[in-house]
């Protein structure tokens, strides 16, 4: 009898994305590396904010990262 195969983690994926407590794919939002001065105050304030998966791409998500 064959043993199942361990499912592994994609690392790149677990150090982006985090699970909340409700189940939800929690990521951090882009464009805030450099190329701050031509952004507005309140688009700034809006990129600090955690974004979510959307439910379309959940199912991606949680193939990569298994255990979390």
């Amino acid at each position: 009898m064959a043993k199942q195969r361990k499912a592994k983690t994609n690392r790149s994926a677990a150090k982006r994305f985090r699970v909340t407590a409700s189940g939800r794919i929690k990521h951090k939002k882009s464009g805030m590396r450099h190329f701050m001065r031509r952004r507005s105050v309140r688009a700034k304030r809006n990129l600090r904010a955690a974004g979510y998966i959307s439910k379309t791409h959940e199912k991606h998500i949680r193939l990569l990262i298994p255990n979390a």
